[in-house]
């Protein structure tokens, strides 16, 4: 089906933990004839979903490849590590990360934190999924650090969070194929950055060759010889320059005075 035969649409990429809502909110009020389609997709899988062509822009975690895609970051997230609601750790506020040295720390297949190192001790087996990772540490295995907004998809009542002062954290962007930088695009980009319906949106038309003749009359320099009423004051503060001999005599009221000085030497005038 060619553009004419169906409505445009714009297609959202999303990786678990992010929430669009308050932007697809924001989307379907301003451009209501533009359905706006949401696909959950793996963190792993959110490039190769954009450069394929299975959707226009994704709100994925960084980093990303930067040679075909362009990304906006837009915020960092807290690391949490999860644990039981009896675990020694709910007795502080917050740990560090030698605080958990002793722990069996949870590695899932699908983390975002990228670490270089893991800490405490490790599992035997790394769980497939950040969610079978948590049925593990229900279960008494380890504990698990992970971003704030994915310990909150995965709450149990069972289990709690502990924010980890010196792990690594994970940034959210908005990222799209760099060949592929729409109106549509550019219309979300201007709704995650916070802009008004009225505000100049970043990808503008070349402005016609020549310009308007208001916007050339404006920039065009006065000409030669001629000043603004500003440029009559002179460098010492006058507010109009003497005129003939004023270079001595400084402002016009002192060239006066020495001319009627002059006249009165000549004599009296005469009587009628």
């Amino acid at each position: 089906m060619t553009g004419s035969e169906e409505p445009p649409s714009f297609r959202l990429a999303y990786v678990p933990g992010v929430t669009p809502d308050k932007w697809v909110r924001i989307w379907n009020e301003r451009l209501p004839d533009v359905p706006l389609s949401l696909t959950q997709v793996a963190p792993a899988e959110a490039g190769g979903v954009l450069l394929g062509g299975d959707a226009d822009a994704g709100l994925v975690r960084l980093p990303v490849d930067r040679s075909v895609l362009s990304a906006i970051p837009l915020y960092t997230e807290t690391t949490v590590v999860v644990i039981p609601k009896d675990h020694l750790v709910t007795a502080a506020d917050e740990v560090a990360v030698e605080d958990l040295a002793d722990e069996i720390v949870l590695h899932p297949m699908d983390d975002v934190l990228g670490w270089g190192r893991l800490p405490g001790r490790p599992a035997l087996e790394r769980p497939a999924t950040t969610a079978d990772a948590v049925e593990l540490v229900a279960a008494g295995i380890g504990v698990l650090l992970m971003p704030l907004s994915l310990a909150r998809l995965h709450h149990r009542k069972d289990l709690t969070y502990r924010t980890v002062t010196d792990a690594p954290e994970s940034s959210v962007a908005l990222s799209w194929p760099e060949d592929a930088h729409t109106d549509r695009v550019e219309a979300f980009i201007g709704i995650v950055r916070g802009r008004t319906v009225n505000s100049t949106r970043g990808r503008q038309p070349a402005p016609a060759k020549g310009g308007s003749t208001e916007t050339t009359a404006a920039r065009r320099k006065p000409p030669a010889g001629k000043q603004t009423g500003g440029a009559r004051r002179g460098a010492g503060g006058s507010t109009r320059t003497g005129g003939k001999g004023g270079g001595r005599g400084g402002g016009k009221s002192g060239g006066a005075k020495s001319a009627g000085t002059k006249s009165g030497r000549r004599g009296k005038p005469r009587r009628g």
